[in-house]
């Protein structure tokens, strides 16, 4: 016999409008206190669910925050993920400028990513709106929404942060990593080079997923020539500017550093968050695997910055990344030692990346 409960994901079908608002919005605090009872006859009212992410506004606000919270559920998880008319029924939705559970939709974007078969989102295709100025190419659509939709300045209702965890997880696969350095056509831009301008937003979620994003693409070594050149991604100052604060050098290291973290005002900050930092500074240390960006790295003078965001984070963590940063760069390049960096970095391990609720 049915529970109370069950009998309420009952009515999320029900026929009257109002009667599926009050249901729904009954059961959003059930979908990570009990998300058994949307499991039962072989996951229906998660099969419902999906199907009601078209409802009214109101109605699809409860039901994608309820999906949302049940993505942590693996089973339910590779029940909404594999789903293809589901996924590009989210992904026509998000792209709408007037689409106003688009913040939402996003986050259910980043729990879908959990699953690794989400990367056959770069293969997929739809029309992209003419205010977007995007083309076909779903990722790049995604990564100008992410772009041009901060503050609400293309959809009012959003302001689409969360697709930054989409991409943080998204990166983990080698052809997502590959997509970011590549310049498309459409518009002669390297995606990546789109993202690291917020590596200091005012949005911590967006900083967090941005910068997990550069550093998970720079586990593709091939391309550190890419992210090092001043004329391609030109990385350095976005990852260092972060991890900087108002401490002043002496003479002769200010000016020895890259032009942009020169004369910095007395306010400088550095970023809040220390997990930010470790990952800025494990980005540094995967881009010392080649002895180019070694090289680089000495030439701008990034020591000293290193040394100070190791005497003024007090952070395990931090200080960690810090001190094996400075091993490498400090350490005689005729040293026949040699140490494999990339194991040395973790990679799918950050406290982003977890499934969002709501």
């Amino acid at each position: 016999m049915p529970t109370e409960l069950e009998e309420l994901v009952g009515f999320i079908t029900d026929p009257k409008p109002e009667i599926r608002a009050l249901a729904t919005e009954h059961l959003v605090s059930y979908s990570t206190s009990q998300p058994s009872i949307f499991k039962t006859e072989g996951l229906k009212p998660v099969k419902d669910l999906k199907l009601l992410v078209k409802d009214h506004p109101k109605i699809a606000e409860h039901v994608i925050s309820i999906l949302i919270n049940l993505a942590a559920d693996r089973e339910i998880l590779e029940c909404l993920a594999t789903d293809e008319k589901f996924l590009d029924e989210i992904l026509r939705q998000i792209i709408i400028a007037t689409e106003p559970n688009a913040n939402l939709l996003s986050m259910l974007l980043a729990n879908l990513a959990k699953w690794d078969s989400l990367k056959r989102i770069l293969n997929k295709k739809q029309q992209s709106p003419g205010e977007l100025g995007s083309n076909d190419l779903v990722m790049n659509q995604l990564v100008d929404l992410f772009v041009k939709g901060a503050d609400g300045t293309y959809n009012k209702n959003a302001d689409f942060d969360h697709l930054a965890y989409l991409f943080a997880d998204l990166t983990k696969h080698a052809e997502i990593r590959y997509y970011f350095v590549q310049k498309q056509d459409y518009d002669g831009v390297v995606p990546l080079t789109k993202l690291k301008v917020f590596t200091e937003y005012k949005s911590d979620v967006r900083r967090k997923g941005v910068a997990s994003t550069i550093k998970n693409v720079a586990f593709d070594i091939p391309s550190h020539t890419l992210f090092l050149s001043e004329d391609d991604i030109n990385i350095l100052p976005y990852i260092l500017l972060p991890i900087m604060g108002n401490e002043e050098y002496d003479e002769e290291e200010t000016m020895s550093m890259l032009p942009d973290l020169q004369l910095l005002p007395p306010d400088k900050q550095r970023d809040t968050d220390p997990f930010i930092i470790q990952t800025h500074v494990e980005t540094l240390l995967l881009l010392s695997s080649t002895r180019e960006g070694r090289n680089q790295m000495r030439d701008v003078n990034v020591y000293p910055i290193v040394r100070e965001t190791h005497l003024r984070v007090r952070n395990e963590g931090v200080q960690d990344a810090c001190e094996r940063l400075v091993q490498v760069l400090m350490r005689d390049e005729a040293d026949p030692e040699k140490v494999d960096r990339i194991e040395e970095v973790g990679q799918g391990e950050d406290d982003d990346n977890q499934i969002i609720e709501v």
